[in-house]
């Protein structure tokens, strides 16, 4: 049986009028120290945002989520924050912040699959937010 990982993830969402603190969720990214493992699963139902908060510039928000991402993965063409360590990258994610792009608190797990943990995850959360 292969041994399970702790594992901490938090929601992404989007707020776009921050002083209403309304939000609806577009992603969740997932961390393990451990394995040195991060991912986001992101899609912001552009449909759903513009029903949601029609005056919002969904072009802008699709771009703050694209930086999100580019430093989750790291590397060549994620900036300054991107060549941070998983851990320090993680962290700066899921930092509060009173921005159009906000996470959850970030929460915990034991998993023995993180791949399908974030894919878990993203269907519990965000997937099923958009039903109905």
């Amino acid at each position: 049986m292969p041994e399970k990982e702790l594992f901490e993830y938090a929601v992404i969402r989007v707020v776009p009028r921050v002083e209403r603190e309304e939000f609806l969720n577009v992603g969740v990214v997932v961390y393990c120290a451990r394995q040195k493992f991060l991912q986001a699963i992101i899609e912001p139902g552009e449909d759903r945002l513009m029903a949601f908060c029609p005056q919002c510039d969904v072009a802008e928000i699709r771009e703050y989520l694209h930086s999100f991402r580019k430093i989750c993965e790291g590397g060549a063409g994620s900036g300054p924050i991107g060549a941070l360590t998983v851990a320090e990258r993680f962290r700066w994610l899921t930092a509060v912040r009173s921005t159009v792009v906000q996470c959850s608190k970030v929460h915990s797990g034991l998993t023995e699959n993180l791949p399908e943990t974030v894919k878990k995850l993203f269907l519990q959360l965000v997937s099923a937010d958009r039903a109905g």
